[in-house]
Formats: structure tokens, sequence, C-alpha cells
């Protein structure tokens, strides 16, 4: 699979290559900062496929954390496009970033659900975890 994307204001492009390794709707707290208080849609792809083709994100990692992911997103508009997670060789990308999101084609799961609001919808059938899968 080849996705392309990038920000709102088009200075941030990327690609990514490969085999989806995982695609989901993430609960936790974090992303609901992130997306405006809903789950983040995203889908896993491997590092080794994903570049930037155009310009350079800025970068966000808590210091107050153990084990903090790095966000990276533009600096213009500030449009959140990847996660990247210490020991993971997979880059979290962004499906609202892709330039054509169908590619999504829905969650295989939910995650962090421990912190899901009561007005996060989850589709029927859909399996959950409260944190991440085993």
């Amino acid at each position: 699979m080849k996705l392309e994307g990038g920000c709102y204001c088009g200075k941030l492009r990327y690609v990514a290559e490969g085999e989806p390794m995982m695609k989901a709707q993430c609960h936790c707290r974090e992303c609901q900062y992130i997306s405006g208080g809903s789950p983040n849609m995203f889908i896993l792809m491997p590092s080794d496929g994903f570049k930037y083709t155009k310009g350079t994100p800025k970068n966000f990692t808590r210091s107050d954390l153990e084990r903090a992911v790095t966000r990276e997103f533009c600096a213009e508009c500030g449009t959140h496009v990847t996660t990247r997670r210490p020991g993971l060789s997979a880059v979290i990308l962004k499906v609202g970033t892709f330039d054509d999101p169908s590619h999504f084609d829905g969650p295989q799961m939910a995650i962090f659900t421990i912190d899901k609001q009561s007005f996060h919808q989850i589709p029927d059938g859909l399996p959950t975890y409260e944190r991440l899968p085993t």
C-alpha cells in the first residue's frame, strides 16, 4: 500500500509505503487532546517506508512522562501528522492527513477504551481493549 498525505496548509507532505500493521481508533486521553475530543483514527505503518517529502515537522515529547511518545505536526497550521512510540519500529499515521482517507476503510479495533468518553462511538462487534492488545 502507498499512502500520500500532508497537513492542512500543505507545507508538510509525506509518503508511507508498506503493509499496514494495524488500523485502529484510539480513545486515550492524549489522543482526545489532539483530535478535539473524539477518538483518533490511525494506521500503523512500517517506519522504513515512511518519509517526509516536503517540509520538516515540529516535534513534541512530554518530559514528565516515562516512555512518552513524540508527536510530529506542522509548525505552520498545527496539523498532527504522526506519533512515534519508543521501541516501536512503526509510525502512527493520522487518517485525517491522508490525501484519500477512504484508504483507512474503518478500524480493526478500538484501543485505550479505559479513557473512552460517554459520547464516543465504537462500531458494534469491533474488538475493544482497555489499553494496547497483547
